[in-house]
């Protein structure tokens, strides 16, 4: 019994915000929402990566973002290439493994982290975790008969 409210008051500490969707398509750029076709603003996002195994990565990463749907994209490609500028020389070993992008912190913890979010674990009290990972298929431009 104890241990289902514990369960439940974790859960109810996780803050969800935005939605997101991880770019496979170097040669696409989503200006557009692939939702509601709206124009997509840039923006700066502090993103919260897991990568396997047990690391934990902050990255102030540029993203694509739809104000009326809330929902966050960026490039894999993009991702992958400062994972391994971060840790060509700390960590190797890590490069090329699978990671996770789990939230977003505010901008204030972000600027925080160096001083006080030193311990993994506070840096994940303070996270907003994603609504929802979407996934989206590019269709590619041309002319399609019509279907019966």
């Amino acid at each position: 019994m104890v241990k289902k409210k514990q369960r439940k008051k974790r859960t109810k500490e996780m803050k969800k915000r935005h939605y997101f969707f991880l770019n496979p398509y170097d040669d696409c750029a989503f200006t557009k929402c692939p939702q509601c076709d709206a124009k997509t603003k840039v923006r700066k996002y502090p993103l919260v990566i897991h990568i396997e195994p047990q690391q934990l990565f902050l990255l102030n990463k540029t993203c694509k973002y739809c104000v009326d749907c809330d929902l966050i994209i960026t490039k894999h490609s993009e991702i992958e290439q400062q994972q391994t500028a971060a840790f060509i020389e700390r960590n190797p070993e890590i490069i090329g493994n699978d990671y996770l992008v789990m939230g977003t912190l505010d901008k204030k913890d972000w600027r925080r982290r160096g001083k006080e979010c030193r311990n993994p674990s506070e840096a994940l009290k303070k996270m907003y975790v994603f609504k929802d990972h979407l996934d989206f298929e590019v269709i590619p431009a041309g002319w399609y008969p019509d279907s019966e």
